[in-house]
């Protein structure tokens, strides 16, 4: 995945202020991603949410 120049091209789903933001912002540590686009960082909750519940129901 080509990340930009430093990563400013990228989108992440920050999980402490549930916003979706551009380039660099908090720690990653507080942020899945990144994303290509600001859609795909939009569900990255959701799709988060979906996965764990099929591996739950997996076990």
């Amino acid at each position: 995945m080509d990340l930009g120049v430093e990563g400013n091209d990228q989108w992440w789903f920050n999980l402490r202020t549930l916003t979706v933001e551009k380039g660099p912002g908090d720690a990653n540590a507080e942020r899945m991603g990144p994303y290509a686009s600001e859609g795909e960082a939009q569900t990255a909750l959701e799709r988060a949410r979906e996965r764990t519940e099929a591996w739950d129901a997996d076990d």
